[in-house]
């Protein structure tokens, strides 16, 4: 009795150590099923480890449902699966996949906003992905400026679209693209920057036209406080910000903007032209970052009231308007 007991235990053993072998090389066999170079498979909210599986075994994922089921129940991953899109191409085993699902490796592709583009310039960065056209973009933001909440009534959201990298799924609409950059926006309005604002008298959407202004003339960290304070000193005494970018964004609100500025253009007629109407212009004439919009909540502590580019990027400042003359004579005259 005993004897065939023992015999009963080793065949047993036997048995479970071949099932763990077996279990282990088809937890880690690498399978593909499906011909297409990728494939992706969208996983609802909700969905049970079940359906999961089966989804994965339809899309050529998985061999067998049984198999990924296993892999969720032994590594405790079965309550931790996360909905979205996900891509696959080439092989994978069923424990890389359960991985992929159960770190939520959704797929997704990154669009970048560079600072200081406008609505239109960010529509084109937008139909260069594919996901719909310029026309859908501006359409998106147009709609979404009425109902956009940022302390004042808003025409436009110019300024108001942060400038940034975002990741997003194959499906994306324009809307859902405006409604992640407004979300961003939000973000970086924190409440001391915000504050920071009410400080120096300024609402919110001032400022963010100011630092529009400060994107656009330098690309140099070091220089936008600077240039801030240069505006800001400028506004204290009522004189004419006389900023070029203004002028170049109200020709291309009038289509008449060709790349070339000439001493003509600093007369038209425009809100936004900053040489003709005093004070800031109506609103942001691109979209800053927190660089831009930090120096004009901290400007620099200087005495300057013009600036004229060096030709390589930078700037040279100046307290006087013969000082400056000199500076326009040396770095502008000559070239």
């Amino acid at each position: 009795m005993l004897k065939r007991l023992f015999l009963l235990l080793v065949v047993l053993a036997v048995a479970a150590a071949g099932l763990g072998l077996w279990a282990r090389q088809r937890l880690n066999a690498p399978y593909r099923g499906f011909v297409a170079e990728e494939v992706f498979v969208e996983i609802p909210a909700g969905s049970s480890v079940a359906s999961i599986a089966n989804r994965l075994v339809t899309a050529g994922v998985l061999p067998d449902a049984l198999t990924f089921r296993l892999a969720a129940r032994l590594t405790g991953a079965d309550r931790r699966l996360q909905a979205g899109e996900y891509r696959f191409a080439g092989p994978s085993t069923p424990m890389a996949v359960m991985e992929k699902l159960a770190t939520g490796d959704v797929y997704s592709f990154n669009i970048t906003f560079p600072e200081g583009l406008s609505i239109v310039e960010m529509a084109d960065a937008f139909a260069r992905t594919g996901l719909g056209s310029a026309r859908d973009f501006v359409t998106a933001a147009n709609d979404a400026a009425g109902s956009a909440s940022f302390g004042t009534n808003l025409r436009s959201l110019e300024g108001y679209l942060f400038p940034d990298t975002y990741p997003l799924p194959r499906n994306a609409t324009a809307d859902d693209v405006v409604r992640e950059m407004l979300a961003r926006f939000d973000q970086i309005l924190t409440p001391e920057r915000r504050a920071a604002a009410a400080e120096r008298g300024m609402t919110v959407h001032e400022a963010l036209t100011l630092a529009s202004l400060v994107e656009k003339e330098t690309a140099k960290a070091e220089e936008r406080p600077v240039v801030a304070a240069v505006y800001v000193n400028r506004l204290k005494i009522r004189m004419p910000l006389q900023c070029d970018p203004t002028v170049i964004y109200a020709m291309m609100l009038a289509r008449k903007w060709n790349g070339n500025i000439r001493k003509t253009d600093l007369q038209i007629v425009s809100p936004y032209n900053t040489y003709r109407v005093a004070g800031l212009p109506p609103g942001p004439i691109a979209s800053p970052g927190i660089a831009s919009i930090d120096a004009v909540l901290h400007p620099a502590d200087v005495p300057y009231l013009y600036f004229v580019s060096r030709n390589d990027g930078t700037h040279v400042f100046a307290k006087t308007i013969a000082e400056h003359n000199r500076n326009v004579q040396t770095y502008q005259k000559r070239h």
